[in-house]
């Protein structure tokens, strides 16, 4: 494989190629340059599969180099190396699919990694893998599945560990290599970056396997994680006599990812750390734990190993509080008053503030079951709320993945506000279909001897409910509305026809021209024949 070093540092261009052990990777450097312009000339020259270049040089930078190389060579690879605060440039070079964003100092086993992973993407790509290197990424690849199928079997489904189910077993059916020790869950909880494209979540999720590898795994008998919503779920299996060291290790482990503020500049991590089990057939105790410490970050803040806790289940829901919000939540719904919908999250909030014993976990599961009430609420009064598949699932994983209890609220109140809203819009344009479809058979008819009666039947009540309604939602009475309508049609014609006043009556639905002289005179202040003189 060939491979560019661009970097506008000599020094920076000598040290990796120095670090690098590029004749064990079937590598070869085929030219350094310094600045953008010379690295799109060699792009195009020597049609290299790998550029390492520095996000920042003369000529182009980083990204419009990229951007211009893509266009002369799609298939060729971008490592990017940066000592710099570049927010938007990291992120969107991330975006533009680089394999790597490596921050200086640059480390040998990190660029090592990189390029041995670029390089085995490459040859399976290309099917340049020999048959003994095809049969060994297959069996490493079916070996990976079948390892996380024990998070997602057992684990993350909640589905036991059966007491009769040995270590022997457990690593023969899921190929590990566990020890009798300790075994413990670790959760890796990642907010602020933005996941929305396949590019950034598969960067997040291979600087998180790395540090976890880098920094927890030659202490450990085995481990493996698996990344989900955000977060990196680890199991540990490791010696008693480590179990300090692991506690060590796991500061030093945020430390090396609380770096990636170099790259995102609002990351913020928690580390939710599970107790230790003797047995894995307990495993469950530490998953429960680990997600207890997570959410207690709520309280205690982000950026922190929290140590988890044995604790009882939340009691709110069937406290007095749960109870008082309940009420005050339930009449501010009935009523269809946002502002008391408003009061009522607030009242909620101010209490769970005022409780000194309240965790993470409280104040979660509160914003759950508020969110859960009011869709039961509209439920009941039948109104339409977005209620689509998944979307209760999709606003507990929202409110999970907030940092503090007031960005929880802010959340709950701005999407409990605004799906009220959506649902009153949609409720009222209902409601106002019949008024409309009167409106519109009055246009068409007024010329003819309509009626309260005839208008009402058209659109579906009885003639008391359709009046009392019309006046409601227009303002004015069935036959004022009318009138106008007529008024307006005969002022049109006084002005644009030559029709006599006893032509335009009839035209307009009248049949008295001394009427309809007195309805028009009434309407403008004006007598037909005098509307006509100032306005035709």
């Amino acid at each position: 494989m060939k491979v560019i070093i661009a970097d506008d540092e000599e020094k920076v261009c000598q040290l990796i190629q120095a670090l690098v052990d590029w004749e064990s990777l079937d590598m070869e450097v085929v030219a350094i340059v310094h600045n953008g312009i010379e690295a799109l000339e060699a792009i195009d020259k020597y049609e290299p599969n790998i550029v390492i270049t520095d996000i920042r040089m003369p000529g182009y930078d980083g990204l419009e180099m990229i951007r211009r190389a893509k266009e002369i060579n799609s298939t060729v690879e971008f490592i990017i190396i940066s000592g710099y605060r570049h927010f938007e440039y990291a992120q969107n070079a991330i975006k533009y699919g680089v394999k790597d964003y490596l921050l200086k100092p640059i480390k040998k086993a990190e660029i090592m990694d990189t390029l041995s992973k670029m390089r085995d993407n490459y040859l399976e790509a290309t099917e340049r893998l020999s048959v003994e290197e095809k049969n060994e990424l297959s069996l490493r690849n079916n070996l990976d599945k079948l390892r996380r199928t024990f998070f997602t079997d057992i684990l993350l489904k909640k589905n036991e560990l059966k007491d009769n189910k040995s270590l022997e077993s457990i690593n023969k059916e899921y190929h590990f290599h566990f020890q009798k020790g300790l075994f413990q869950i670790v959760i890796i909880k990642v907010n602020g970056i933005e996941i929305d494209t396949v590019n950034s979540n598969t960067y997040v999720q291979d600087k998180l396997h790395k540090a976890v590898c880098q920094k927890l795994g030659k202490d450990c008998y085995d481990f493996e994680d698996v990344f989900e919503n955000n977060q990196s779920v680890v199991i540990l299996n490791y010696a008693e006599k480590n179990k300090k060291v692991i506690r060590k290790s796991l500061k030093v482990l945020l430390d090396e990812l609380l770096l990636q503020n170099e790259i995102f500049e609002k990351v913020r991590i928690t580390i939710g750390v599970g107790i230790a089990q003797t047995n894995i057939g307990s495993l469950h105790a530490s998953v429960k734990t680990s997600i207890w410490a997570i959410e207690q970050g709520i309280i205690l803040g982000v950026n922190k190993v929290i140590e988890g806790e044995n604790v009882s289940s939340n009691e709110l829901a069937n406290s007095s509080l749960f109870y008082n919000f309940n009420k005050k939540f339930v009449d501010a719904i009935d009523s269809l008053e946002e502002s008391r919908i408003q009061e009522a999250i607030d009242y909620l909030e101010q209490s769970l503030q005022s409780m000194e014993q309240v965790t993470g976990h409280d104040i979660i599961q509160m914003a759950k079951e508020a969110m859960n009430l009011y869709l039961i609420c509209m439920r009941q009064n039948k109104l339409p709320v977005n209620n689509t598949e998944g979307y209760f699932d999709k606003v507990c994983l929202d409110i999970e993945n907030c940092i503090s209890m007031k960005d929880i609220f802010k959340y709950l109140t701005k999407t409990i506000i605004e799906s009220f809203n959506q649902v009153i819009a949609v409720k009222k344009a209902e409601d106002n279909k019949p008024i409309l479809d009167a409106k519109q058979y009055m246009k068409q008819h007024f010329n003819e001897p309509i009626s309260l009666e005839i208008v009402s039947d058209q659109v579906g009540f009885n003639a008391t409910y359709f009046s009392s309604l019309f006046k409601k939602e227009t303002g004015n009475t069935f036959s004022e509305y009318l009138s106008e309508i007529r008024m307006e049609k005969a002022k049109e014609l006084l002005k644009e026809s030559n029709l006599s006043v006893a032509l335009i009556c009839e035209e307009v639905g009248y049949s008295d021209t001394k009427h309809f002289t007195k309805l028009f005179t009434k309407y403008t202040n004006l007598k037909p024949n005098e509307y006509r003189k100032i306005y035709s």
